[in-house]
């Protein structure tokens, strides 16, 4: 997946409707989405439904000018999932029949009690992922993705320009995400390994 850099004129052109734009927008968090949904969720449609409603929420936002920092809309797209994701939980957890009547006798599990469970779970996962990735590319995807640090700081730490740069996140992307999908498919829980080399 290549990087994107959002801008002010990238966001604009979403706004405006543009088809292309729109396309890009929707194939390149498209993927973001449901890697990090197919941690939470176990049915397909499920995480559809939650990748189609952020959309549309992120859109209605888009129109509706509350998008005012182009350069953290990924920022303002997770947070949305987020959001979706624990009105999901809330809405199953309303739509699940009790099968034994002896079980309201016992307190529901709160769906915010969930949620913080599951984030803090896919942090530890990721911090784990991190640890045995290479020095250069841990640094890179922790300051530009969790620290969001200006990417003309990260270059000029790096010794790199911008499209150095983009090159070096994507190669640190790829390695993470074949890393955290080598450990989700393989791995018990909380057990990650890296290849040598």
């Amino acid at each position: 997946m290549q990087l994107q850099s959002f801008d002010e004129s990238y966001v604009d052109r979403l706004r405006e409707g543009d088809f292309r734009t729109q396309e890009h927008f929707v194939a390149y968090f498209s993927e973001l989405i449901q890697l990090k949904l197919r941690s939470r969720l176990h049915s397909p449609q499920a995480i559809e439904d939650v990748r189609q409603e952020t959309f549309t929420r992120v859109f209605a936002a888009l129109r509706s000018g509350k998008i005012r920092q182009p350069d953290r809309l990924g920022a303002f797209v997770n947070s949305m999932c987020n959001n979706v994701l624990l009105e999901h939980y809330r809405s199953a957890s309303r739509d699940t029949p009790l099968e034994d009547e002896e079980q309201k006798d016992f307190p529901a599990v709160t769906v915010d009690v969930l949620g913080a469970i599951a984030a803090k779970q896919m942090n530890e996962k990721i911090r784990e992922i991190l640890e045995v990735m290479p020095e250069r590319d841990r640094r890179l995807l922790r300051e530009v993705f969790l620290e969001e640090r200006d990417k003309d700081d990260v270059c000029r730490d790096f010794g790199v320009d911008r499209d150095y740069l983009r090159v070096l996140l994507h190669r640190a992307k790829q390695a993470f995400k074949s890393l955290y999908l080598r450990n989700m498919e393989a791995r018990p829980p909380g057990v990650v390994t890296a290849e040598k080399g």
